[in-house]
């Protein structure tokens, strides 16, 4: 029994790592499709039509935050979905929607129609939490931290590629056609799926495909590890993008208004995304032996270490410093926090456990920004860190309080 065991999980190594390969690109892609508007959104819309300064800002906040609010809307609806028809399916949908929403952006008329295309880019979503629920279930579970650890990689470099590749898109070609061209990559992420991701069918008695959400939820064991969990992704989301909206401002204050502050703000916002592509894919291997809760505790102990001194920072090289140490504890939580949702969500919930998980990262990433503006204009720029401090402290707290009566072995130590 144990030699076929063994068997079955070699031979099916090829196939998870070739579907985690595949994934990787489709995550990285999503993240690029989301961020790439950063550097030039503004300027887009302000091609549109006759905006005053004031009309400009409210129209690329309103503009930015639609994709993530519908994101947090719809998410549980495909997880469902995906439950029943399989991830695969909802990953196709996903790469085809964005793929035909991103294209469509580079030929509005008026800011109007951007907006309904940002909600349906936010409508369209799912393929992040899709190819974690994919990996998650297709996986050998010694290995599913690993794996996880990279698509980790593939989201967060997305996310740092992103406004370099935008820019340097709508550079040397333009705003529009930065559109069509990452609508023409995410359609060849469709193909990509289509023919080399495989996912073994998962047969639901008829049973559980008539039960309801709320049925199925009452039958999870762990009910109050899994809403922690939830908690602390928007947390971590909300602390990681509260520096967004004055990271250019800070940078140029502790450069004292130097010309090439525009370069090293990005080099700046680059180090937590370049620590946790380093770092993530390590952090996910020895999850998988030390027990991912663990992990998750160490990454809230370096996060107040990275935050708390950057509030005191007086030269550029000690915040790129702090900032890379943001991204080491990203490296050290976001995987382990996507194994010990695998592991303790019962099989035919899957997808829904990580579309939730996702729509609470997408308030997160409203969240952040807003109560990072709300603080910088109260308490000056460095007032954020000290905020951003006080809220890992909570999430600590709040972690332990769901986990300690946590047995290890549904942690994920083997």
């Amino acid at each position: 029994m144990s030699e076929n065991y063994k068997n079955t999980l070699t031979q099916k190594e090829p196939l998870w790592q070739q579907n985690v390969f595949v994934l990787w690109f489709g995550v990285f892609m999503t993240g690029v499709a989301l961020s790439e508007v950063m550097p030039f959104l503004s300027l887009y819309i302000d091609t549109l039509g006759s905006f005053s300064k004031n009309q400009l800002s409210f129209y690329s906040g309103a503009v930015f935050a639609i994709s993530f609010l519908v994101t947090a809307i719809v998410s549980p609806f495909w997880g469902k979905l995906a439950d029943r028809k399989g991830r695969k399916l909802m990953l196709l949908r996903a790469a085809l929607g964005m793929s035909i929403v991103l294209f469509l952006m580079g030929n509005v008329t008026n800011v109007w129609q951007l907006l309904i295309l940002r909600a349906l880019q936010g409508a369209m979503g799912g393929f992040i939490s899709n190819a974690n629920a994919l990996v998650a279930t297709q996986t050998p579970k010694q290995h599913a931290g690993k794996a996880l650890g990279i698509l980790v990689t593939g989201m967060t470099a997305g996310n740092l590629i992103g406004p370099l590749f935008g820019g340097i898109l709508a550079t040397f070609f333009s705003y529009r056609m930065s559109f069509h061209i990452t609508g023409v990559i995410l359609f060849l992420v469709f193909l990509l799926t289509l023919f080399l991701v495989k996912e073994t069918p998962h047969i639901i008695a008829p049973k559980i495909t008539n039960t309801s959400t709320k049925d199925l939820w009452a039958r999870v064991p762990n009910k109050q590890l899994i809403v922690g969990l939830f908690v602390t992704t928007m947390l971590v989301q909300t602390v990681n993008t509260s520096i967004n909206p004055i990271i250019s401002l800070f940078v140029r204050e502790l450069m004292h208004n130097a010309s090439n502050t525009t370069f090293i703000a990005g080099m700046v916002a680059a180090m937590p995304g370049i620590a946790t592509v380093i770092a993530a894919p390590t952090f996910g291997r020895i999850g998988d032996h030390l027990g991912t809760d663990r992990m998750i505790k160490i990454g809230f102990m370096i996060a107040v270490i990275a935050f708390l001194p950057t509030a005191f920072v007086t030269s550029i090289g000690l915040l790129m410093f702090f900032r890379f140490l943001v991204g080491i504890s990203d490296a050290t939580m976001l995987p382990a926090i996507q194994t010990l949702l695998a592991k303790n969500s019962p099989t035919e919930m899957t997808s829904r456990m990580f579309s939730y998980n996702q729509s609470f990262q997408s308030l997160g990433s409203v969240m952040g920004p807003m109560s990072g503006a709300l603080v910088a204009s109260i308490f000056d720029y460095r007032g954020i860190f000290v905020f951003s401090t006080i809220i890992i402290v909570i999430n600590a707290i709040l972690f332990n309080l769901t986990t300690r009566h946590l047995d290890h072995n549904s942690a994920g130590v083997n």
